[in-house]
């Protein structure tokens, strides 16, 4: 592939797998998260769990092989190695948590919460008993993932500002974002989804994050067409 179509293949699926998912988020219960009756039951009445998480799971692969081409294009200049290298690895690893998050949210959790949802009498509470451990399992990946993610986005950002391929507030401007979702995985791994400071830092990095892959695809795009 020559290095005109990996200048524009970074972008391009950063923001495909971006927009990927806020469609499919769109679709996924929400409110009252650490609310476990009321959240498992906005669940089970869900039809299209399963095929808004094989669509979440497909967005963010989408966006980890956006790192991976940016990766192949920082390796392309030889500068900051070892941060490359790192970010190579980071992403890597946080493909297979995400994998498993997916089989446990996606898929476990959606049939814990019906089985809880059709039983009557005392299984109903040993039912329960079940899905919540499913959705604490849920939790642990979670914050997993987060700090993985955001570990891809900061040694990716601190990679693209060492090289300067694109503009190198660009690259800080990820890195920050990298930091606050890591951040906001620590507060989900000590209090769930709801609380106020995992709001916050999750808010700052989304943003963050689209300023960041809207500048990657504005730099690949720039750089093809010169």
């Amino acid at each position: 592939m020559g290095e005109r179509g990996v200048s524009r293949l970074p972008g391009g699926l950063l923001a495909g797998g971006f927009v990927t998912n806020l469609v499919a988020t769109h679709f996924h219960p929400a409110g009252h998260e650490d609310n476990f009756p009321v959240i498992f039951a906005k669940y089970a009445d869900s039809d299209s769990w399963v095929a808004v998480h094989f669509a979440q799971f497909a967005g963010v692969l989408l966006v980890l092989g956006g790192f991976l081409a940016l990766n192949r294009l920082l390796r392309s200049r030889g500068e900051a190695s070892l941060l490359v290298a790192c970010a190579l690895a980071s992403t890597i690893a946080t493909v297979a948590v995400w994998a498993a998050l997916q089989a446990i949210d996606g898929v476990a959790l959606k049939q814990s919460v019906d089985a809880w949802a059709s039983a009557s009498g005392a299984e109903k509470a040993i039912r329960f008993a079940d899905a919540s451990t499913v959705r604490w399992a849920e939790w642990g990946l979670n914050s997993y993932f987060r700090l993985l993610l955001g570990l891809t986005v900061v040694l990716s950002g601190l990679a693209l500002a060492r090289t300067g391929v694109a503009a190198r507030w660009l690259g800080w401007a990820g890195a920050v974002g990298g930091v606050l979702y890591m951040a906001s995985g620590v507060a989900v791994g000590y209090a769930g989804f709801e609380s106020s400071f995992e709001g916050a830092a999750g808010a700052g990095a989304q943003l963050l994050f689209l300023v960041f892959v809207v500048g990657v695809l504005v730099a690949g795009v720039h750089s093809s067409s010169r």
